[in-house]
């Protein structure tokens, strides 16, 4: 069994989807969890049920566009908590269109938040996890950032120079203990896939040779993995948790 006792993690989009679900499966492996969120509808409810294992919660709201607010927070974490040990990257938004129809505008905000967003979080904690020389880092890609998908032209940039950044910064800081990694989902039952019909669905699943969707479960056992000692030799690498699409 995976003990996180005694650390802590800031995950960032925790409210709902696959953030929530890392926080339950981190917050169960004993770790107090920190997250932030854009909006806070919701937030106290979301605290009280992962207080439920027993540990710390703590809601920050804002933008991990902003450098200044990702700074801020980790510095009001790090004076309650003394330390960040873990960074689960998962804020993400889409803007789906068409590229000859697609505005500049939708552009930069899938940018800003997907993968500019993933600089302000870690530029905020890479230090005091290299000071600590312990650190694991786990960045949320996807698997259209190795695939490419029409009218995700902006999600699948961000997504794909997220591993970029991924391996880049995981050579950086190796030598001090501190870990980056990646994890691409493929199709995973959501809110989003949900809404999808039958037939949609049925054209989904034909790609994947697993025939069945993943769940959100199926995530957050990947991140809780690459936050555990048992990947303490991983690092820089992309964990593709997809049914096998590839």
């Amino acid at each position: 069994m995976i003990n996180l006792k005694g650390q802590t993690a800031l995950v960032t989009g925790g409210t709902r989807g696959i953030g929530k679900a890392v926080m339950d499966k981190l917050a169960g492996a004993g770790a107090d969890v920190c997250f932030v969120d854009l909006i806070s509808e919701g937030t106290a409810q979301v605290e009280e049920e992962i207080k439920v294992h027993g540990g710390q919660c703590a809601f920050y709201q804002g933008n991990v566009a902003d450098l200044d607010q990702c700074t801020k927070i980790a510095e009001d974490i790090l004076s309650r908590f003394n330390k960040i040990d873990i960074l689960v990257n998962n804020a993400g938004i889409t803007r789906d269109s068409l590229f000859m129809r697609m505005s500049r505008e939708n552009w930069d905000d899938v940018i800003n938040i997907n993968l500019s967003g993933i600089f302000n979080m870690c530029k905020a904690v890479i230090r005091p996890m290299v000071k600590a020389k312990y650190g694991r880092i786990i960045n949320l890609s996807s698997i259209v950032g190795f695939t490419g998908n029409p009218g995700q032209g902006n999600y699948s940039s961000a997504k794909a120079g997220l591993i970029g950044f991924t391996k880049s910064l995981a050579k950086e800081v190796a030598s001090r203990n501190v870990t980056c990694n990646a994890i691409a989902p493929g199709f995973i039952k959501s809110e989003m896939t949900d809404k999808l019909d039958e037939e949609q669905k049925k054209t989904m699943l034909a790609n994947v040779p697993m025939k069945r969707m993943g769940t959100l479960e199926d995530i957050a056992n990947g991140v809780l993995f690459m936050a555990s000692p048992m990947a303490d030799y991983i690092t820089g690498t992309t964990l593709h948790i997809n049914g096998g699409m590839f």
